[in-house]
């Protein structure tokens, strides 16, 4: 075997030598390569034979065993590919053809810029095409016929005004809180929105719209929701059923039609580009630019405007100019340089983090204005901090008197003049007058004279005593507390417990502002040495500040010269008038200058009225020209005009004048200078003094101002008032309801006012309807009123009662009434869908996306937006309510419009309360309280809810 073995394996290695020596050592790789090709070449036959058979063995099954194909399939291929027949749809819409015209294309328009465009890639049938017009179409006959059902004067007189109020009631209260954090840090952005949606869900109690206004991803789901309930109740049956129609349908009017809607609406800067065109008719002026320069607390603000001075500062210098012109540019350098100043040191102090509340900053470096006792009392806004103040020091009986007294005089002489006039017309008389008149002198002396009053108001023994002597033997006349009253207005005056530390105290520095009689300070040599100013005028320019034109007229060498050069006629929005272009020269020792200004006959009847107020001798010395009608074609009245005028200026002007009235000086600067004139009191404002004033009408402030005393106190002044009221039969009645009857504003609620919607104050026996509640809402809410004293609060509501009994609140109801009807009308409705199509298709094509606007180009509109604002603001308000509280109004509400997030939540409300007016019969609030229930900040108060009840239900 071992042989055998040995000789095998001797044979096979010979052979394999052989074969290496015979073929060479690549010939395994050869080998390899052959036995693969063979392999490969096997598999590509089999498979090339298998497939020829294949095929012919299955083109004989289906000539053999298939059964024959049903003539449906065929008749429905034939009836594909013929032309679709032509579906008629009726164009008629909302049965005005002023209406369903421009419906009819944004339709059109919507179905070709969202739907055709992908469509057609797929098919060239037309009749998916028509059934979603069709769709659309019904739900918009639906929805018109639902609209024509509805009567629209609540939603628009009172919903909206209630949610508006609402919503800035919640940004009030959010600022607050975000105040209160921390006084020296500045809250974010984001940080007032999230207080903002706290305070929304403690207010309403069952919804919050957070994440709808917050998240882009729920408030698209939120949009798809809602249009899906909309088609279910607008839509029939059949083309609900339809999901796919329906879900076409649902997204083009979620994201083809609202979305971009209500972007475009809650956008800050659309907003304010909006306001200024509302407002296009006022014109800016020069005080009310520089005020919102000097409030702004923004740094982009002031950037933008500062950049935008300093570019206008290198065109104008770049100018090459001669004669005239080169003063007027001169001119608006100086200006233009004195606003980039004021931006710059307003940059500084922010940036720093100084103190920039003009307030405090007066109260601290300012000189401040005297205003003397006299002037407070008589005054409606100083009035109320001086209340304020002697209330906080126990003196408010010693003021209660004074006005009480002052009220008892007016309406004694008004009874007693009543008296006469009936004795004159020999009419029989009774003692119940004179009566009346002696319980209520008692009643006075009582409350604050006798030894049982509390407090008591300290005067000497002597004067008591005479006056209950002349009570207890004489008939009582209106002058028969005036000795009294005199000590009590001297101590007042001069006890330093009241007037004078009232002058020390912050709410005198309040009462100033209100006033819009605090100025800014100045800060040079400040411990900084920035040598900042906020208090002056242009560098170089003739508009030189009040106090440098005031140190002016004290000097002799100073002459001033002014008469009308010219005479024009000017059209302004449709109203011509006339212009008077005057010359005024200033001559000192050393310097000329010359300048013109430009005044309207109502510019100089103001600033007449206003000097003839100021000092009553200039009225028996200086006349006016009358006034009268212009007529443009009358170059003969205006030439007598510019004579009249220029010899009103002549004596105005001469030495002896200014000498006779030295503060005179003062008030023709101000009227000559060259720049806008700042009226003071118009005609309706000096006609309304008889109402704003509390003190010299009538008792009915004196009433109202008691209800907010300590109980012991009004007391006994509520029933001096109700026995004042009934002093006769016949008028007694008239003046208890005219000066007693305050109608109740807020309803007695067990949570707090401040904690629910603006309409829950209002009572609804309110007699004055519609405006009343108009303007209560808009003045309680825009201007805070209700956290100024209540006495001022109800002056204001009864000022304006007597302003609509007095223009007949019966037409104004009329006229709101008719404007809500005009703009529910046909024609306005058909100009507000134009609107909308030309806004997203102009011209029939598709808007571009409109361009980012830069942050400055946003921010100087801002600030035009605010100016504007200011502008407009009549006097008239400011006077009420005070200049303060006015300024501080706008610029909340101003601020309010600055957040995309809270424009979003103010239109959703306003959407959710149309469509619950639309659809009263169906349960929308609950719907959207389910819509909103994902909400965080609904499940953090609803935590703090059961938090807070837990302990109390563990006592039970």
């Amino acid at each position: 075997l071992f042989q055998a073995s040995l000789s095998i394996w001797g044979w096979g290695s010979l052979g394999v030598v052989l074969f290496l020596i015979t073929f060479g050592p690549f010939v395994i790789f050869y080998l390899a390569f052959y036995i693969l090709c063979f392999v490969g070449g096997g598999l590509v036959v089999t498979l090339l034979f298998g497939k020829t058979n294949s095929e012919k063995y299955l083109e004989q099954c289906e000539h053999s065993f298939l059964p024959p194909t049903s003539s449906g399939v065929p008749k429905c291929l034939e009836e594909m590919k013929r032309e679709a027949r032509t579906i008629k749809i009726d164009r008629r819409l909302t049965g005005a053809s002023i209406i369903d015209e421009p419906l009819q294309q944004v339709i059109q328009f919507s179905l070709r810029d969202y739907v055709q465009y992908w469509y057609y890639t797929l098919s060239d049938d037309e009749s998916f095409l028509l059934e979603i017009r069709q769709t659309l179409q019904n739900a918009l006959i639906q929805f018109a016929t639902r609209s024509k059902e509805i009567d629209w004067q609540p939603y628009f007189t009172t919903r909206i005004v209630d949610d508006f109020g609402t919503h800035l009631r919640v940004f009030r209260k959010a600022q607050q809180r975000i105040t209160e954090k921390d006084d020296q840090v500045k809250g974010t952005a984001e940080d007032l929105i999230n207080t903002f949606f706290e305070v929304e869900v403690e207010m309403e109690k069952e919804v919050c719209r957070d994440l709808v206004c917050t998240s882009p991803k729920d408030e698209e789901g939120f949009l798809r929701d809602l249009c899906e309930v909309l088609l279910y109740l607008l839509l029939p049956p059949g083309d609900f059923q339809n999901k796919i129609m329906r879900y076409f349908v649902r997204e083009i009017l979620a994201h083809g039609i609202l979305l971009p809607l209500i972007n475009q609406l809650s956008d800050p800067d659309y907003i304010n580009q909006y306001v200024i065109w509302m407002i296009r008719d006022s014109n800016c002026n020069y005080e009310a630019f520089m005020n919102i320069i000097k409030l702004s607390d923004n740094v982009g603000e002031l950037e933008a405007v500062r950049d935008k001075a300093a570019e206008e500062l290198q065109y104008l210098r770049s100018l090459d100019t001669a004669g005239d012109d080169i003063n007027t540019i001169k001119n608006q350098i100086n200006s233009l340089l004195f606003v980039k100043k004021v931006c710059d040191s307003r940059i500084q102090r922010l940036q720093s983090g100084k103190e920039i509340n003009t307030v405090k900053l007066a109260a601290n470096f300012g000189k401040l204005c005297t205003v003397p006792l006299d002037s407070i009392l008589v005054d409606n806004v100083a009035l109320q901090f001086f209340m304020d103040y002697m209330q906080q020091t126990g003196g408010q009986a010693h003021l209660f008197f004074w006005m009480t007294v002052e009220g008892y005089r007016v309406t004694a002489q008004q009874q007693l003049e009543v008296l006469l006039s009936r004795q004159r017309d020999g009419k029989h008389q009774t003692n119940q007058t004179k009566g009346l008149l002696r319980a209520a002198a008692f009643g006075i002396y009582e409350q604050y004279l006798s030894e049982k009053a509390s407090p008591r108001v300290t005067v000497d023994d002597y004067l008591v005593a005479k006056l209950a002597d002349t009570l207890n033997h004489e008939d009582p006349t209106p002058e028969i507390f005036d000795d009294i009253q005199r000590k009590v207005y001297e101590l007042m005056l001069r006890d330093e417990r009241f007037y004078p530390s009232f002058r020390q105290n912050a709410l005198y520095i309040r009462m100033l502002a209100e006033l819009d009689m605090l100025k800014d300070p100045s800060f040079r040599g400040s411990d900084d040495g920035d040598g900042e100013s906020f208090n002056g005028s242009p560098t170089g320019s003739i508009n030189l500040s009040l106090d440098d034109l005031s140190s002016v007229t004290s000097d002799d060498s100073v002459q001033l010269h002014a008469y009308i050069s010219d005479t024009g006629v000017c059209n302004d929005h449709g109203k011509t008038y006339a212009l008077y272009a005057i010359t005024v020269h200033r001559r000192n020792l050393n310097t000329e200058e010359m300048w013109k200004t430009y005044r309207r006959y109502s510019d100089f009847h103001d600033f007449h009225m206003r000097i003839t107020e100021q000092f009553e001798n200039l009225s028996s010395i200086l006349k006016l020209p009358g006034k009268k009608t212009f007529n443009n074609m009358d170059r003969d009245f205006l030439e007598k005009r510019k004579k009249d005028l220029n010899a009103y200026l002549q004596l105005l002007l001469t030495p002896e004048m200014m000498k006779a009235c030295p503060a005179l000086a003062h008030c023709v600067y101000d009227f000559l200078e060259n720049k806008a004139y700042s009226k003071g009191k118009g005609d309706f404002a000096r006609k309304m003094d008889t109402f704003v004033n509390p003190l010299r009408n009538s008792m009915r402030n004196v009433s109202n101002a008691v209800k907010s005393l300590p109980d012991s106190l009004a007391e006994g002044m509520t029933k001096m008032s109700d026995n004042m009221g009934k002093m006769s039969e016949r008028l007694g009645q008239d003046i208890k309801q005219s000066f007693f009857k305050v109608p109740p504003l807020i309803t007695k609620t067990d949570s707090d006012p401040e904690h629910c919607r603006v309409s829950a104050q209002l009572d609804d026996n309110v007699d004055d309807n519609i405006p009343l509640r108009v303007m209560l809402l808009l003045m309680d809410e825009v201007f805070d009123l209700k956290e100024r004293n209540q006495w001022l609060r109800r002056n204001i509501k009864n000022l304006l009662q007597q302003l609509i009994r007095a223009t007949y609140g019966d037409t104004i109801n009329r006229k709101i009434v008719d404007h809500v009807d005009w703009m529910t009308s046909p024609e306005q409705v058909a100009d507000s869908v134009k609107r909308f199509r030309d806004a997203f298709w102009p011209n029939g094509i598709s808007a571009e996306t409109v361009p980012c606007r830069d942050k400055a180009i946003r921010m100087r509109t801002r600030i035009a937006g605010k100016t504007k604002l200011f502008a407009i603001m009549p006097d008239e308000l400011k006077h009420i309510i005070g200049a303060e509280t006015t300024r501080k109004g706008i610029l909340r509400v101003f601020e309010m419009f600055q957040h995309n997030q809270l424009n979003r939540r103010m239109v959703y409300v306003f959407l959710e309360g149309f469509l619950e007016t639309l659809f009263p019969q169906y349960k929308f609030r609950e719907l959207f309280n389910k819509l909103h229930s994902r909400s965080k900040q609904m499940q953090k108060y609803k935590q703090k809810l059961q938090t807070t009840q837990a302990p109390s239900l563990q006592k039970r």
